[in-house]
């Protein structure tokens, strides 16, 4: 059903509410997980992957731990680092890797807190069209 996953992380606590869902999940269903974090500061959207900043090196240290917490419960985990927009590089990363499932953490926002904050979950959830899966983190 869902041979590859795409779980997007931002490297907050938020980001435990997917995390466990999707251990479960994807033992289930005997998936593939890919990992995103999309570095967004200024030296990431700047530079791209050419950006040498403290953020980054703490966003790889993040990814690096989380992939390390799947592939010890049996999962097959790849981790990546993206830059630049978030909106834009999940929609490139669910094509990239023939993604049958995205899985995010939201923060519960309304709709004011939305038009300020991006609404990234709302973006990417119109502009694909595999499913997603959406956790509000508590």
């Amino acid at each position: 059903m869902y041979d590859t996953i795409l779980v997007t992380l931002d490297g907050t606590p938020s980001d435990r509410a997917i995390i466990e869902h999707v251990k479960q999940l994807a033992k289930l269903a005997h998936s593939r997980l890919v990992l995103l974090h999309v570095a967004d500061g200024w030296a990431a959207r700047t530079y791209g992957p050419d950006a040498v900043s403290r953020e980054i090196t703490e966003d790889a240290t993040y990814l690096e731990n989380v992939r390390e917490e799947f592939q010890s419960s049996g999962i097959l985990t790849e981790a990546e680092l993206a830059y630049g927009d978030p909106v834009k590089e999940i929609i490139k990363w669910v094509e990239q890797k023939g993604c049958d499932l995205v899985a995010m953490s939201t923060h519960g926002h309304r709709f004011l807190a939305d038009l300020f904050l991006g609404a990234t979950a709302t973006r990417v959830q119109h502009s694909i069209s595999i499913p997603v899966l959406l956790l509000r983190a508590k």
